[in-house]
């Protein structure tokens, strides 16, 4: 409950009057503000709103109706409780209704009158102000909660555009720092990791779209959460093709051995789902190849559809060696070899003429992991 002292302005024009307000209210604990016009009360009301007005009808200048429509018309005392003091009859009281009052009282004054009205119309004001209060604390919490909806809705925006192409981790690092300068057009030294379905094209062109549409279901799901997994950025699928790549945006100082052991794991988890395809006459095999090399990087597209790309020779090189790939094959270039030092058994297959190369380009094989190299 309110523990704070009412406050009450008292107009009146004579001091005798005002003096007896003061002898019955101030032992009872209210705090009086003294006006002894119109004129004045208003200025004070600019200044200060008390709890309750305590009204003469006769004044000089301004009287008690003019005073008390002045007080209704203004909003920030339009709804303060307003008590005429009169000693006319009921026409009085009428004209003292359609100017604004709350209440009356008779003059000469009765005491007990005078405070049980008193009384009633500080609870009522009190009553008034905690409603006010709380339409006002509500009214903020809504803006507050409209805010952080806001925010929140622009996060899992930006959330649902950064993990098309980024695994969750690196998206919610993106998304608490609010970085998002990698977007723009840059230049970085990545690994390409290109793998694709050996003998897709002919079970595409001999099957029904259902079970070409089954086959890359369960294909996109294996890779996809094998990319997540070693927090790889996915650049595409197109069909059975998917490019993955590892150092950007985020740097990666163990790229070459992430991007091996990722591929190796997707060659695992292939092999099972071929397994399953061949009961259903489904001859598919799988296809990895690995380069390293410098790409410009950034985001490409139009307003609304926009995507993560690698543009450079890396990713064409990936994409050649994959298809030179036999089935089960991973090839890796002699630089993705040289910073997996210590991560996988491998066996040289020699210079290998590429399309689009003019040169031949020598390669490896990944046979297997060492052992003793582990999941991120």
């Amino acid at each position: 409950m309110d523990t704070e002292p009412a406050v009450i302005l008292v107009v009146d024009d004579l001091a005798q009057n005002r003096k007896l307000m003061d002898a019955i209210l101030s032992p009872r604990g209210y705090v009086l503000l003294e006006a002894s016009s119109g004129e004045e009360a208003l200025g004070l009301l600019a200044e200060r709103t008390p709890d309750l007005i305590l009204l003469d009808v006769l004044m000089p200048g301004i009287d008690g109706y003019e005073t008390c429509r002045r007080i209704r018309a203004t909003p920030a005392t339009a709804f303060l409780p307003v008590v005429m003091v009169t000693a006319s009859g009921s026409a009085e009281k009428v004209r003292a209704t359609e100017a604004g009052a709350d209440d009356f009282i008779n003059k000469p004054l009765d005491q007990a009158e005078l405070l049980a009205r008193v009384r009633s119309l500080v609870r009522v004001k009190r009553y008034q102000d905690t409603v006010i209060a709380q339409a006002a604390e509500l009214a903020a919490w809504n803006r507050e909660l409209e805010s952080r909806v806001s925010a929140q809705v622009e996060r899992l925006d930006r959330f649902g555009r950064l993990r098309r192409f980024l695994s969750p981790q690196i998206t919610r690092l993106i998304l608490d720092t609010g970085d998002e300068s990698f977007l723009t057009s840059h230049r970085r030294e990545i690994i390409a990791v290109y793998c694709d379905l050996r003998g897709f094209t002919s079970f595409a062109e001999t099957s029904d779209p259902e079970e070409v549409m089954s086959v890359l279901g369960e294909y996109h799901q294996a890779l996809g959460d094998l990319v997540f997994l070693y927090e790889g950025t996915l650049e595409h699928f197109a069909g059975d093709g998917l490019l993955v790549f590892f150092n950007d945006p985020v740097p990666c100082p163990d790229a070459p051995a992430r991007a091996v052991r990722m591929a190796v794991d997707m060659r695992t988890s292939v092999t099972r789902l071929a397994e399953g395809w061949r009961r259903h006459d489904y001859e598919l095999g799988f296809g990895v190849g690995i380069a390293r090399g410098f790409a410009t990087l950034g985001r490409i597209g139009f307003e609304g559809r926009y995507d993560y790309a690698a543009i450079g020779t890396v990713t064409n090189l990936s994409a050649r060696l994959s298809s030179y790939a036999t089935a089960g094959q991973i090839l890796v270039t002699q630089r993705v070899l040289a910073g997996a030092d210590g991560v996988a058994v491998s066996r040289p297959v020699g210079s290998l003429p590429l399309r689009g190369f003019s040169k031949p380009v020598i390669a490896h094989e990944i046979v297997g992991l060492i052992e003793s190299t582990v999941v991120p």
